[in-house]
């Protein structure tokens, strides 16, 4: 199977997932990037049972009301019973790199709201050890510099990422050459950084599942309790 037909695959299954567990009228958040996007052509097969979703960008909110999903304010929402969205690296216990298409706060602030975050990636994502894929760290843009100077203290090399600005209207240094073994430590390290937005490990709050698409099937992995 190709790439995307992994991605495809476990979209399918995401939205069968949330079609057996989520109840008629229920709000879905959905997060943002290629697999997501697959995820929000299947939920809108059965838009018709769920009250809308909260979208985790731009983008997202659009692909969403492009299929005629209401898309509402997390400030409008107390209940959000799932989050579902990709991942750039996830390691079996379910913490994850994520921030390769640049919403990773919005993606940050969803996924503390939701009850279960699901996780959907196809099988090249997973990995024992987080950090090959660069860390994205969102900056407030006058601190750029401050903030690049102590992410190479902590052993990595942050490159801005030229030519781009986040929905928040922020910049994002991607951070490269990080092996990150404690990755809940160094995610609330790099928050305590002055001007840092948030940075794309989720740790601190990671997947409650992870739907892996792989050649023999989409796998089910579960965090440890």
């Amino acid at each position: 199977m190709t790439q995307d037909e992994l991605k495809q695959a476990v979209a399918k299954a995401a939205a069968d997932y949330v079609n057996r567990t989520v109840a008629d009228g229920a709000i879905i958040g959905v997060g943002t990037g290629s697999t997501a996007n697959y995820f929000i052509d299947e939920l809108a097969k059965g838009a018709s049972r769920f009250k809308g979703a909260v979208a985790s960008s731009e983008a997202t909110a659009k692909r969403l009301a492009g299929h005629g999903i209401p898309v509402l304010d997390l400030n409008d929402v107390t209940d959000l019973p799932v989050y579902v969205d990709g991942a750039d690296e996830v390691t079996p216990g379910l913490h994850m790199v994520k921030g390769g298409g640049g919403a990773l706060t919005r993606e940050k602030i969803v996924a503390a709201v939701a009850q279960t975050f699901v996780c959907i990636a196809d099988g090249s994502k997973l990995v024992t050890t987080l950090g090959k894929f660069p860390l994205p760290v969102e900056v407030i843009p006058m601190a750029r510099a401050q903030v690049a100077r102590e992410l190479a203290q902590l052993g990595g090399t942050p490159r801005l990422r030229e030519g781009f600005v986040t929905d928040n209207g922020n910049v994002i240094l991607d951070v490269h050459g990080l092996t990150i073994t404690d990755p809940v430590a160094l995610e609330s390290r790099i928050n305590q950084i002055v001007g840092v937005v948030t940075n794309g490990l989720f740790a601190c709050r990671g997947a409650n599942l992870l739907l892996l698409g792989t050649a023999d099937g989409v796998q089910q992995l579960e965090a440890r309790v």
